[in-house]
């Protein structure tokens, strides 16, 4: 389930703390009031996780995962290793 961020739409507030976060399912419609304060509410763009690759992948690694693995050999040209 995404997390969304929310701030009020005019200033701050001392009940919700201005900014907050909420589990919510992608099918559910669009926040309009804050929970605790129930004032205007708009969603704003947050950051996301993304993992991260602790070490390259070799290439043998690569094909033991079922993946193909191509080298450049000329300008737009691969050939399968």
């Amino acid at each position: 389930m995404p997390t969304y961020e929310y701030e009020p739409c005019d200033g701050d507030c001392t009940v919700c703390g201005g900014l907050f976060s909420l589990n919510r399912p992608i099918d559910r419609e669009p926040l309009e009031k804050c929970p605790l304060c129930k004032k205007d509410v708009r969603k704003v763009i947050s950051s996301f996780n993304m993992p991260k690759a602790s070490k390259p992948v070799s290439t043998s690694e690569a094909k033991s995962k079922g993946f193909t693995v191509l080298k450049k050999i000329g300008n737009g040209e691969y050939e399968r290793q």
